[in-house]
C-alpha cells in the first residue's frame, strides 16, 4: 500500500523508515482523486485544497504541501491555513513574493511613490495571531509595527507601506548621490546604509551619514585625504555651512558649501579615481578601500590602513605612542603616521 501511495503522487516521500512520515506535493483536481492512504493523511484539509485550487489562477501552483507526523499535537489546526489563505486573498496575491511550504515564512513587497520595491519578510509564530510576528526588512530605522490579535496581514502590509513612504525622500537623496557621484563605499549599497563615501579626486573623498528621517539636513561629514588636499575643503566646510539650504537637495548643497564639482560617470572613469594601495597593489581589501595617504604634495600614495599599520611596525627605526605608530612612508621616506587597526 505504501508503494501505491508513493507511485499515485510521485512527489511525496517517505521521510522514515517505518513510512509514517511523508513531505512532498500533491497535484490538486476539482475533486480528489487517490488512494484510502492519502484520503486519510488529507483528513480535515478538504476545505483548504479547494481554497488552493481556487486561488491557482493567481500564480499560485496547483501543490500544497502535504506532512503527516506521528504527533497530531505538531500540526497546525486546519483552520489556521484556511484563515491566511483567507487574509492573503484580501491583502492581494500580487503582494506576496515568497511562502514556504510550512505557510510560516511570508515575503510582502511594497512600492513606495517613486516605485522602488520593498520587501518585508514575516515569520508567524506557533500561537500566530496572538503572539506576533518576527519581522524584517532592508531599511535604515528599527521596525516597529503596532500588533493585537485582531492584526491581519493587509494592515501589517499597510504599516509596512507607511514606513518606506516616509523613508522616500531619504532614498531619493542617496540614489542622486550613487547616480551623479562615483560612490567608492559601500560597493553595493543596500536600502539600510546611510553612509556614502564620495570621490572628490587627488586621493580624497568624503564620508557622508545622511539622516533618515531629516535627509535634507546637512549630514555628518568627515574629509579622507593628503592634509593639504583635505584642509582647504575642510575650511570651506566649516566657512559656508550656513549656506546649507535644506529646500536643495544634498549633493547640490555639498557642491556649493565645499566649492567643488564632484567627478561623475558622465566626466569621469571611476579607475581614475579607484587608485590601488602602495602595499599590497590591490583598491579593495576585506572589503575596505585605501583610506591612508601620504601628507607630502609630491607623494600622496594610498595606502589601506591595515597594510600600512603592518608595514610600519615590521620597521625598526618606527615609534608607538599608545595606538599611533609614526614611521615613514614605503614610497617617499617621509614622515607617515597611522593608527592601529581596528579589530572587526
Amino acid at each position: 500500500m505504501d508503494s501505491l501511495l508513493v507511485k499515485d503522487n510521485p512527489l511525496l516521500l517517505p521521510m522514515n523508515k517505518e513510512r509514517t512520515v511523508y513531505d512532498g506535493f500533491i497535484t490538486v483536481q476539482v475533486r480528489l482523486h487517490c488512494c484510502w492512504r492519502l484520503k486519510h493523511l488529507l483528513r480535515g484539509y478538504e476545505a483548504i485544497l479547494k481554497q488552493v485550487k481556487a486561488i491557482s489562477n493567481n500564480k499560485f501552483e496547483q501543490r500544497v504541501c502535504v506532512q503527516s507526523r506521528p504527533s497530531a499535537l505538531s500540526i497546525p489546526h486546519p483552520q489556521s491555513y484556511s484563515d491566511l489563505l483567507s487574509e492573503l486573498e484580501t491583502l492581494g496575491w500580487d503582494k506576496l513574493v515568497f511562502i514556504d511550504t510550512d505557510f510560516r515564512t511570508l515575503r510582502l513587497r511594497a512600492n513606495d511613490s517613486s516605485g522602488r520595491e520593498h520587501v518585508l519578510t514575516v515569520k508567524l509564530k506557533t500561537k500566530h495571531p496572538t503572539e506576533a510576528p518576527e519581522c524584517a526588512a532592508d531599511v535604515p530605522v528599527p521596525l516597529v509595527f503596532h500588533w493585537t490579535p485582531q492584526t491581519t496581514l493587509a494592515q501589517l502590509h499597510s504599516q509596512f507601506l507607511q514606513l518606506v513612504e516616509s523613508l522616500r525622500e531619504f532614498w531619493d537623496v542617496l540614489d542622486e548621490i550613487d547616480q551623479k557621484t562615483w560612490v567608492l563605499e559601500p560597493e553595493k549599497p543596500c536600502r539600510s546604509d546611510a553612509m556614502r563615501r564620495i570621490a572628490i579626486g587627488n586621493n580624497a573623498s568624503i564620508k557622508v551619514e545622511v539622516d533618515p528621517r531629516h535627509p535634507k539636513m546637512l549630514p555628518e561629514c568627515c574629509l579622507l585625504g593628503a592634509e593639504h588636499v583635505v584642509t582647504p575643503l575642510r575650511n570651506k566646510l566649516n566657512a559656508n555651512m550656513h549656506l546649507w539650504n535644506p529646500e536643495c537637495s544634498v549633493l547640490l548643497n555639498l557642491r556649493d558649501v565645499l566649492e567643488i564639482q564632484f567627478p561623475s560617470p558622465a566626466t569621469h572613469e571611476k579607475s581614475s579615481l579607484s587608485v590601488e594601495c602602495g602595499i599590497c597593489y590591490s583598491f579593495r581589501l576585506d572589503s575596505g578601500i585605501p583610506d591612508q595617504v601620504c601628507n607630502d604634495p609630491r607623494c600622496g600614495q594610498p595606502f589601506h590602513q591595515d597594510c600600512l599599520y603592518q608595514w610600519l611596525r615590521a620597521l625598526p627605526s618606527t615609534r608607538q605612542s599608545f595606538n599611533t605608530i609614526f614611521g615613514e612612508c614605503p614610497y617617499c621616506s617621509k614622515p607617515i603616521t597611522v593608527k592601529m587597526a581596528v579589530q572587526k
